[in-house]
């Protein structure tokens, strides 16, 4: 049941909400726009709000179902996480879109609300914190990105599970590469007020 799972979450994880909200409304294709990336920030920057919080929810929504149902089948920790590593992998390399996604941090949130609930939440607010406090999206995500193993473990204390979340984690900030760059160079853009 665990392989079918996995197969589930990353299949699941590779529709990208950023491109069918975007088609639903009417607005351009985000992977043609503002950053090129499918992702809730990328949309925010074409479509408002509304737009960036229905590609959110989606996309959160992606990594919580298929951990929440690994919860329901009675997996492990270990296995859970696994799950969230397929769907977030899903979303960052989808099989429905070239293998071309987003940056994978909504779906990571949605994983970790499902593997553990305060942990979810404990990044939630780290996030929030930093992006009021410095008013840079990308850098309260990789903060609150880094903090995420040390908050999970804490709680878990699932040893084994920390360390493939801590892949995860290692995957993000990958992802976002360029944005590390630009915030070394104080080129990267701040948080609209």
């Amino acid at each position: 049941m665990l392989p079918l799972l996995i197969i589930f979450a990353y299949l699941i994880a590779s529709i990208s909400m950023a491109i069918i909200i975007c088609k639903i409304l009417n607005l351009p294709d985000p992977r043609t726009q503002g950053s090129n990336n499918p992702g809730a920030t990328n949309v925010l920057r074409i479509g408002g709000k509304k737009a960036a919080a229905a590609t959110l929810i989606g996309d959160g929504l992606k990594g919580f179902i298929p951990v929440a149902l690994g919860h329901y089948l009675g997996f492990g920790a270990q296995e859970l996480v696994l799950i969230a590593l397929s769907a977030f992998l899903g979303h960052v390399y989808p099989i429905f879109f070239g293998f071309k996604g987003g940056k994978g941090v909504a779906t990571f949130i949605g994983s970790l609300l499902a593997l553990n609930y305060f942990a979810g939440l404990a990044f939630i607010a780290t996030w929030l914190f930093v992006a009021k406090v410095l008013k840079i999206s990308s850098l309260s995500a990789l903060i609150a990105t880094f903090l995420t193993p040390l908050f999970f473990y804490l709680l878990t204390k699932e040893l084994e599970a920390t360390y493939i979340l801590a892949l995860i984690c290692i995957w993000i900030f990958y992802t976002h590469r360029s944005n590390i760059k630009r915030i070394l160079s104080g080129e990267e853009g701040s948080i609209k007020s």
